[in-house]
């Protein structure tokens, strides 16, 4: 009977570390279980040069949300970017609200950076921002510099 009590003690033991584990993990690596609070908008653009799935989205400077999907589109424009940004509940964007493709240091990570408008009509959950600027590609920058192509 004694080492039945031991053993059932390591295990509770064992399981609520593993529970705590699991928990620190989610937290820790930002990971949503569920669909999280926000709500979802989308933004073309015609280059976004190394911008990933989890980036985040900023608003002067602040943290309000991460991109959750990339994908390509083609229409009569040409081919598209297509960004998919999860925006955190509470923050408003209006529909001139601008979205750019920004660098963080010189060789960093690429984020979004919205810049707010001057209109009152709100964007709501699968809305598009219009308003775009593309990634700045510094490689093609230097290329062109470097070969003597100012053109």
């Amino acid at each position: 009977m004694r080492n039945y009590a031991r053993d059932t003690f390591a295990g509770l033991f064992v399981i609520i570390g593993l529970i705590c584990v699991a928990y620190l993990t989610v937290k820790l690596g930002k990971m949503e279980l569920t669909g999280g609070n926000g709500y979802t908008v989308h933004a073309r653009f015609s280059s976004i040069a190394g911008l990933r799935v989890g980036a985040g989205v900023e608003i002067a400077g602040v943290s309000v949300g991460k991109v959750t999907a990339i994908s390509l589109e083609q229409n009569d424009e040409g081919t598209l970017a297509v960004v998919s940004m999860k925006i955190n509940k509470g923050v408003e964007l209006t529909d001139s609200c601008i979205a750019s493709v920004k660098t963080s240091g010189l060789i960093g990570d690429k984020y979004i950076s919205l810049s707010p408008g001057g209109s009152f009509e709100l964007l709501g959950d699968g809305a598009e921002i219009v308003d775009t600027e593309s990634a700045l590609d510094i490689e093609a920058l230097i290329k062109k510099y470097i070969f003597g192509n100012m053109t």
